[in-house]
């Protein structure tokens, strides 16, 4: 069954229904996705502080667990779209999955050479394959029902994203940091048998979307007519998305990162499995949020939820950086309700009225996961040099970007495709 998705010269518009009965199992289907690519991501949040201890890292050097990771999500974002454009999103996902399954599968050897550059290697490459997931799931999730419900069937999916943000810290600090398996293992050897059962879970992923049938999508022209690279700066609202994209996921990621070291600093002599416990709810509060902005979304415009968000966003983080105790540690929580929405709406408000250009719109969109790698490294390197506390003016500038975005930059006049 194939679905041609014409672009609306409207703008967004909230209510109506959230998707179409025939859809609704492709929808389940992909949806499940997102809660798997949350098992990857948020593990390194775990996976940061254990290998920092295990080769004596300095902040700086522990955060290039995040600049490979999201770096392979650059690096590959812009393939993902091109080769998806041949193939379609269905074998773009399954090529994405057996591409993470390869990733996984390294960490045994990581484990058993103790390096950390092979750690890294297999971080990239698994990420590789999740930058594959993001550039087909997230932009076929806004074509499985009415174009005004997009943002609010995109958070949904995504929420699915935010649970599994919720259980990989309480999976990994129980099988990473857990203080029983350091006693009984190297530092290093404790991470095979998550990466094993991940392996696992994205091989039958993959035979399972292999094997579905899902609705085709086509972009309001036949896929055979390749739309010119230049074209897409016709769109400056997905241009300033981009730019919004690449601060919010170097914020997210920043944030998230340097939890557990925040704790540690701001209350000295706090364990590893302790100061996870402020992660897992910083990560609660996300989830939730994902969950509360898909059903806000049916009354309020996304675009002014995503300015409320970021001015929020604005105020939680000024106590994290000037404050010390409960109010700073309310904070660096409550950071994660706020940046919930953030991801899902950029990317559904950045690529409406794409037309063919979807997929490539798509692809920059998952390439400013590079805020991911940048970002954190930045934090580390001012944590270092004065304190992990002023490293948070970095994520407080991206705010301000995002808000922008949400104000003004994503109404900015664009062509239509035809005109392109």
């Amino acid at each position: 069954m194939a679905i041609t998705r014409i672009s609306s010269p409207h703008p967004p518009q909230t209510g109506g229904p959230l998707t179409e009965r025939r859809f609704i199992a492709p929808l389940v289907l992909v949806t499940s996705l997102f809660f798997l690519w949350a098992v990857g991501v948020n593990l390194n949040d775990i996976l940061i502080p254990h290998l920092k201890g295990a080769f004596h890292l300095t902040d700086f050097q522990s955060s290039f667990v995040q600049v490979a990771f999201f770096g392979g999500y650059c690096l590959a974002a812009w393939p993902a779209g091109r080769l998806m454009e041949r193939i379609g999103y269905q074998r773009g996902i399954v090529c994405g999955l057996i591409i993470c399954a390869t990733g996984a599968l390294l960490f045994l050897p990581a484990a058993a050479m103790r390096t950390y550059w092979v750690f890294l290697l297999a971080l990239f490459i698994m990420a590789c394959g999740q930058s594959f997931l993001e550039v087909s799931a997230n932009p076929y999730v806004t074509f499985l029902g009415p174009p005004q419900s997009a943002e609010r069937r995109l958070n949904l999916a995504q929420s699915f994203n935010a649970v599994g943000a919720v259980v990989t810290p309480i999976f990994g600090s129980a099988l990473i940091l857990s203080r029983a398996h350091k006693a009984t293992a190297s530092e290093t050897d404790v991470v095979r048998l998550p990466y094993l059962l991940i392996v696992a879970i994205f091989l039958l992923m993959a035979m399972v979307f292999w094997s579905a049938r899902l609705p085709e999508i086509q972009e309001e022209q036949a896929e055979e007519e390749s739309p010119r690279f230049s074209g897409i700066f016709a769109f400056p609202h997905l241009l300033w998305g981009v730019a919004a994209q690449f601060c919010y996921v170097g914020a997210q990621v920043g944030v998230a990162s340097f939890v557990i070291r925040y704790v540690q600093h701001t209350q000295p002599g706090t364990l590893d499995t302790s100061a996870a416990n402020y992660l897992k709810l910083h990560l609660l509060g996300f989830m939730l949020g994902r969950f509360a902005g898909s059903a806000l979304m049916k009354k309020i415009q996304p675009a002014h939820m995503l300015a409320a968000f970021a001015g929020s966003c604005l105020l939680c983080v000024l106590p994290v950086i000037f404050l010390h105790g409960p109010l700073a540690l309310g904070g660096i929580v409550l950071l994660g309700f706020f940046h919930s929405i953030m991801f899902p709406t950029i990317f559904a408000l950045s690529i409406r009225h794409l037309g063919p250009y979807t997929k490539r719109g798509a692809s920059m969109e998952v390439m400013a996961i590079l805020g991911g790698a940048v970002f954190p490294a930045v934090m580390g390197r001012i944590s270092d040099m004065a304190s992990i506390q002023r490293a948070f003016f970095v994520p407080l500038v991206c705010y301000l970007v995002v808000l922008f975005f949400a104000l003004a930059g994503h109404r900015i006049k664009t062509a239509s495709p035809a005109e392109v």
